[in-house]
Order: structure tokens, then sequence, then C-alpha cells
């Protein structure tokens, strides 16, 4: 291993990658101390007191940022959203979707598209959070003239603050390692387990909880980083040999290999995109509302708001919700990254065939097949993973936080790093972390 981050460091690119995503994280850490301008965060945070359910929710993506109510408290959810809508919409628009074949210039364009829609979706929010949370402005900056100047820096702060986490993800996606948006929500999670921890701690210490959960809970944890682990590496190999020709006087083919099928191949992408999708409700409904829904509304609000004090059949229905969230997204995100007709039509001019199927339609098919029994176990497993610690929740006073969904993102996106630094290491002949 210090062999390995020895290695690392002596190659001048890499090392640069690494040193420009320290330098990237650090400025989002700081801006996760930078206020609303005109906000009493001390009464705020005495208000909201621990944060679970939704709340809590918020506050981990954001690295305690929505606790502290900086420039940074709506997170990257309304990038997220947008990615997530302008995806959805390329199956239902083909102009979009023939801009997704497009290549470079096709994803430029689409990427603009996301942007605008992001500031869009930030407006939205930061309009929702400025109806429940003005309160805590200075009195000079919500009543009489300087009303309309609390609003502005209130809205504009916020919709600003996602705009520049949207240029740090992307420019650690461009010059850093990794996926910039994981690995800000990668961050924004491990800043937080610290004081999660020592709240469990303290939590079992003070009799709060039974020592025994804590314990049981402890364990559940270190299973599901072992399980983590273990989908994130596990595949479905399908054979490909590939027929002799004759080149010239060169003799080409005849050697076996296969088709990696990963078992979690979306990552821990269905789980963040599924994470903002139940935080958009409660947002909607607190602007129609202005915070106060009656009727309908504010038992769609309860069950989109869950904390450790929810009724059961709450938990339940935002369980069902999040669990269907999570599986049709880990389909529709593998979906958007492999594509079976592609991959039989590049086997078939290459001279590939799958044993005892036919090339072309027949290959693409039983591609399908495959990848959607390999994916529906993925989406299966992610959907219990971040699930179960939610419906424990209705029996404990452990916040859904600190569970299993923060512990899915930490592992997925440490390995993502780590396949991405040993692809680079391995690629300069260097041994990577893993072999």
């Amino acid at each position: 291993m210090l062999q390995t981050l020895k290695s690392i460091f002596s190659v001048q690119d890499l090392r640069k990658k690494i040193m420009f995503t320290i330098f990237i994280i650090l400025l989002y850490r700081l801006g996760t101390f930078i206020t609303v301008p005109g906000f009493d965060k001390i009464s705020f945070m005495g208000e909201i007191g621990s944060g679970a359910g939704i709340l809590g929710t918020i506050n981990l993506i954001s690295g305690g940022a929505f606790s502290r109510f900086s420039i940074f408290a709506m997170t990257i959810g309304p990038y997220i959203t947008a990615s997530i809508v302008l995806n959805l919409l390329q199956m239902v628009i083909p102009s979009l979707e023939k801009l997704a074949k497009e290549g470079e210039e096709g994803k430029k364009t689409l990427s603009k598209y996301t942007k605008y829609l992001t500031v869009a979706f930030a407006l939205v929010e930061a309009l929702g959070f400025y109806l429940s949370y003005n309160k805590f402005l200075l009195p000079q900056l919500t009543y009489g003239a300087g009303a309309a100047l609390g609003a502005l820096l209130f809205v504009g702060s916020l919709m600003a603050g996602t705009a520049i986490l949207m240029w740090l993800g992307d420019k650690i996606t461009e010059y850093g390692i990794g996926n910039g948006i994981s690995i800000i929500i990668f961050v924004s999670i491990i800043s937080r387990t610290p004081q999660g921890a020592v709240a469990l701690y303290n939590s079992a210490m003070g009799g709060i909880t039974n020592l025994i959960v804590v314990i049981a809970l402890i364990i559940a944890m270190a299973a599901v980083i072992a399980g983590v682990i273990f989908m994130q590496q596990a595949e479905r190999r399908i054979p490909v040999n590939y027929a002799k020709r004759v080149v010239g006087r060169k003799l080409y083919g005849g050697q076996s290999t296969h088709i990696p099928i990963k078992v979690a191949m979306a990552g821990v992408m269905p789980i963040i995109f599924a994470m903002s999708f139940m935080m958009f409700p409660s947002t909607i409904i607190g602007i129609i509302t202005k915070n106060s829904p009656t009727g309908i509304l504010k038992a769609i609000y309860n069950i989109f708001s869950v904390h450790a004090g929810s009724a059961w059949y709450n938990l339940l229905i935002y369980s069902g919700i999040y669990m269907l969230l999570i599986i049709g997204f880990t389909f529709i995100y593998t979906m958007f990254i492999v594509n079976p007709i592609e991959i039989a039509n590049t086997l078939k001019k290459n001279g590939g065939f799958v044993p005892g199927v036919r090339a072309g339609k027949n290959t693409s098919d039983y591609i399908s097949t495959v990848l959607k029994y390999v994916t529906a176990v993925g989406a299966v497993f992610l959907a219990a993973v971040a699930v179960l610690p939610i419906l424990l929740q209705g029996a404990t006073t452990v916040s859904i936080t600190f569970g299993g969904t923060s512990v899915l993102i930490i592992v997925s996106v440490a390995l993502e790093i780590l396949k991405n630094l040993e692809t680079q290491m391995v690629s300069r002949h260097y041994k990577g972390f893993l072999d």
C-alpha cells in the first residue's frame, strides 16, 4: 500500500489531479461555513434540533451546511434533479435523444440545458426555503422596505451557492479524480460521520438507546459495508469467442474472452437520484401552503418529512416509495450507460459471438435479458440497504441519516475513486491498490 501511494505521487499528472481535487474539496468545505447574509443561524440551529428525517437528510448531504444555513444549504440537489429530468426527457423527445448520440458536441449542449434546468429548480427550492425559514432573517430584512432586499439576498445567495457547487463538481470531473458530484456528496457525509458516531455513543451511554441495539447497529453496518463491497465487485461474465480470420499473412482471432456485466453497474447514483426526488414534494407543498399544509397536502407532507417520531404508516409509505424510486432509477441509469444493441453490433463487426447464440439481434436480446436479471439483483440490494434503516427507525430513536444510505454512498464512492486510481496506475505500468 505504501509503495502504491509513493508511486501515485511520483507521477506528475496523477499528483496534480489529486492535489486539484483536494483543493476543490477545501473550497467546498470553506463554503459550508459562509452563512446566508442576515440569517440568524444560532436561533435556527436551536429550532431544528437534531434534525432527524428529511431535515437530517438535507443536512447530511450538505455536510452540515443546512444546519448552519450557509450558501450551500440547498446542496447539489437542484442539479441532480435537473439531470434526472433531462435524462427522462431524452426518452420522449427525439431531438434530445439525437443530441445524446452526437458525441462531445451533443453532450455539451445537453450539459447547457441541464444547467438552465438547474437554475429553474434552484429558484423553486430557494423560494420554498425562504417561505419556510425567512422568520430567522434579521427584522430589518423581513418587514417594511427591507423585505424585498431580504428576499433577494436569501434566494440569490442559495441559488449562487448551488451554481458554485455545480461548477466545483464539473471541475473535479474534468481535472480531478472521479465524478465531481459524487465526491462532493462523499465528502459531505464523511464530514458528518464523526458527529453521528458521537451522537450514537452518547445515546447509548445516556440510556436513550439500548446498548444491545447500538452493538447490533454496528454489526449491521459492518455487514452492509462488506455486502456493498461484494456487490460492487460482483459481475456476470458473458463468454465471447472470436472466429479465426486471415488478414494478409497474419492470422487473427481464435481467442476467448468475456463481457463483464456488473451487478451494481449504476453505483450510488440511483440512491442520490431517489433522495433528491424524495425531498422535492415537501418543498413544493411548503411553497404552496407557506409551510402550513392542511388536509390531503398535510398527509402527503407528513409522508415525505418522516423523522424518528413519525407514525409507522408514514414510515412504511415513505419506505415503499423510496424503494420503488431506487429500483426504477437503477434500471434507467443502467439503460443509459449500457447499450446491448451497440455491444452486439461491435461483436459482429469484429467477428465475435456468444457461444450458442446467433450474432446480431439474438445476441442483443440475450445481453438485454442477462442485463435485466443482473440489474434486478443490484436494484433490490440497493433498495434494501437504503430502506431497512428507515424501517428500523420505527422501533429505535436512531436517525435514518446515520444508516445504510450514508454507508452505501461512502463505500461506493470510495471504491469508484480507488478504481479510477487503479486504472490510471495500471496504464502507467504501476501496481495498483487492488492488485
